[in-house]
């Protein structure tokens, strides 16, 4: 994989991908393969979201689609503006949906049913279900030729079936939310605390540094740390906790951070 500052050219069998942002105040990821260029999610203003954009040499006129995993406002806020302004279609389950009270008027709406396949220009998209506390949450996994990469955050455990999508991915994009210790003198509430913590919470360092351990492979060329809690985590700790895992292959691993937008990424 290579990281660069602005959208490397495709051969037609690759990824660009770009962490525009990743926190508990916004989260929006940037793919293309070269024939489509979509947001997973679009948790930040609309006019955020462009100019992140624009900050790694993209074009918000050349986005193709959104897909949305969840509800949250994290993941949502941006979502209708964007497709408005652009006339992009919104590619959403039901219930998630039903449950997106701030989404607004969208002229094309796309449903998807997580476990069931769609494309997207060539784009081979595979929605599977998550554990967190929303009305269907999803991760997905996209294909690309033989190029297959996986996004999975905001997941209180690491189910098997999630082990299994994830398996071979090139890229995977994993939650490493929070440090049980921070988490546990640090000032939430204790309600709070406790769901965070719960299954339909969110993933400690050391539950992401399990998971990766079972994931590695010879093929993994990147990994990157995503959704950090800026009050129970810090980059440095998610990296320091996490990168023991790779103990059969050597991938970059990097940390997302809700300030900046990361590196685009090949694969």
């Amino acid at each position: 994989m290579t990281p660069s500052d602005t959208c490397p050219p495709h051969n037609g069998n690759t990824f660009s991908v770009c962490m525009l942002a990743s926190g508990s105040r916004g989260n929006a990821i940037y793919i293309s393969n070269g024939n489509a260029a979509i947001l997973i999610d679009a948790g930040l203003s609309g006019v955020e979201i462009e100019r992140r954009l624009h900050s790694r040499g993209l074009a918000p006129e050349g986005l193709t689609a959104l897909v949305v995993s969840h509800e949250h406002a994290d993941h949502l806020q941006g979502v209708g503006v964007l497709s408005r302004k652009y006339g992009l279609p919104v590619f959403i389950n039901a219930d998630t949906q039903k449950a997106a009270y701030s989404l607004g008027k969208i002229k094309d709406l796309r449903p998807f049913s997580c476990s069931t396949p769609f494309m997207i220009n060539g784009m081979r998209i595979y929605p599977f279900s998550i554990s967190h506390d929303a009305a269907d949450p999803a991760g997905f996994t996209l294909e690309q030729g033989a190029v297959k990469i996986g996004i999975a955050t905001d997941l209180g455990i690491a189910t098997a079936m999630v082990k299994e999508h994830l398996k071979g991915c090139a890229l995977l994009v994993l939650e490493a939310n929070h440090d049980p210790v921070m988490l546990e003198k640090g000032p939430y509430p204790w309600p709070l605390k406790q769901r965070i913590k719960s299954r339909v919470g969110h993933l400690a360092n050391e539950e992401t540094r399990d998971l990766l351990n079972e994931l590695q492979h010879d093929g993994l060329q990147h990994v990157v740390l995503a959704h950090l809690s800026e009050t129970n985590n810090t980059p440095q700790q998610a990296h320091d906790i996490v990168s023991p895992a790779l103990t059969r292959c050597r991938p970059t691993l990097s940390v997302a951070v809700q300030a900046a937008s990361s590196d685009i990424f090949t694969v």
